[in-house]
């Protein structure tokens, strides 16, 4: 353990100011989000609004990321990661205070689908961020260790989340509108924290093309036929689990609330010690990447979590539910950061943005477009079984999008291209 301890030390001492930084940011940022978004779909409760009207809010967010994800992503490649994180994180914070605030149900669809669209500038140009900041030997530990500190900074911000709504309102005897409200702006103020380190990271200028922005991304596709060709494989696995993931994930507040009635503050704690299961595991993936490769390392963590999956969907007990959940959490995500260092140490600098973007789109039309499909299997089959359809669903998508990713990234045809993409960067 103190051997693993000692290599991570000297991995984050080897970091660049820009890494360091933009970590910073990265903890006041999930912080805060950690904390919105864990309380946002009970503030939609206590309004009176249905369930069907938090899928719709949810598959909007997700439906403007997917939306917009691509041109950010080229935005983030021609004008500069710094320039549109900034935006993003001003935009969004906007869409964060005016989700506190309002009540309307047009409004918070309006505002969530703003969180959406600005949100996604942040997304694309994260992972690009460091991969440019980073060289190719410390990839995978450094994405690894900016999952693990995203997800530390979520569990802090689920816990207090649930801890701060519970306060408010049995010890400072709030309505349960008003300390829900009250802890979405706290969220808010941590989260708009995270644009100081922003600032204060430095870029260099980028050289502004001579021709006009339709011409150079025909271009940009012309030239780089092969880098296309893996950035669509790599969607393609991305789309499955991101449509697996948008049954479940979106839901499990309501899922630990519905079906064992579970306090907030239990809540709270339920899904960061999901996270925090998470942060333990990426950063014992680069120990399995080691031993197997990056592409099974994803495979086998992503399979060994189905059996942990099903098992939370059908079970009535709260202890088992939730020990499930932590299991399926952190080896389902540990895969995440293996499978980001795989795609962006495979693509020059200039395709970058859109290789991050184009996944992150995917993904979130998969939210957008099953976000309403989970709700109304919940409706029509009640909190057991509606939620065991849907982690059942979820469960035969994820293994459809790891054996796909295990036969198309494991053949020599891929090696190969993966080589003369490694002569062109």
């Amino acid at each position: 353990m103190s051997s693993i301890v000692t290599e991570w030390k000297t991995q984050y001492k080897s970091y660049n100011q820009n890494i360091k930084l933009f970590i910073l940011a990265t903890i006041f940022t999930q912080l805060g989000m950690g904390m919105f978004t864990i309380m946002y779909n009970f503030y939609v409760r206590e309004l009176g609004y249905s369930e069907q009207t938090n899928g719709t809010i949810i598959a909007m967010t997700a439906l403007a990321s997917a939306i917009i994800l691509v041109p950010a992503g080229l935005m983030s490649d021609k004008f500069g990661r710094k320039k549109v994180m900034v935006l993003g994180v001003a935009v969004s914070t906007i869409a964060f205070f005016s989700r506190s605030i309002l009540d309307v149900e047009q409004f918070l669809i309006a505002t969530a689908f703003l969180t959406g669209l600005s949100t996604a500038f942040i997304q694309v140009s994260g992972v690009p961020w460091l991969a440019e900041n980073s060289s190719a030997s410390q990839r995978v530990h450094l994405f690894s260790f900016h999952s693990a500190i995203m997800m530390v900074a979520q569990v802090v911000g689920n816990i207090a989340g649930g801890a701060l709504s519970d306060t408010f309102q049995f010890i400072f005897h709030m309505s349960g509108l008003w300390s829900v409200r009250i802890t979405l702006l706290i969220a808010t103020i941590i989260y708009v924290t995270g644009i100081l380190p922003i600032i204060k990271m430095n870029e260099q200028r980028r050289q502004q093309p001579k021709m006009k922005t339709v011409e150079s991304f025909g271009q940009k596709l012309k030239t780089n036929k092969s880098q296309i060709k893996l950035i669509a494989m790599f969607a393609i696995a991305q789309m499955i689990i991101g449509f697996g993931s948008g049954l479940v994930i979106p839901y499990l507040n309501l899922y630990f609330a519905d079906r064992f009635l579970a306090s907030n503050t239990v809540i709270g704690l339920i899904l960061s010690l999901g996270q925090a299961a998470t942060a333990i595991a990426m950063i014992i993936g680069p120990i399995i990447v080691s031993k197997v490769g990056e592409v099974r390392a994803v495979v086998y963590l992503q399979l060994s979590s189905l059996p942990f999956l099903l098992l939370t969907g059908y079970t009535e007990n709260l202890y088992i539910a939730a020990i499930a959940f932590l299991f399926r959490q952190a080896l389902m995500n540990a895969g995440n950061p293996i499978q980001a260092s795989l795609v962006m140490g495979r693509v020059n600098d200039s395709m970058k943005g859109l290789a991050n973007s184009v996944n992150q789109m995917v993904f979130s039309l998969g939210w957008a477009l099953m976000g309403p499909v989970s709700t109304s299997i919940v409706m029509v089959h009640g909190s057991y079984w509606g939620y065991a359809y849907v982690f059942t669903i979820t469960s035969v998508l994820y293994l459809i999008g790891s054996i796909y990713f295990l036969l198309v990234f494991s053949r020599k045809s891929f090696h190969n291209e993966e080589k003369q993409v490694a002569k062109i960067s």
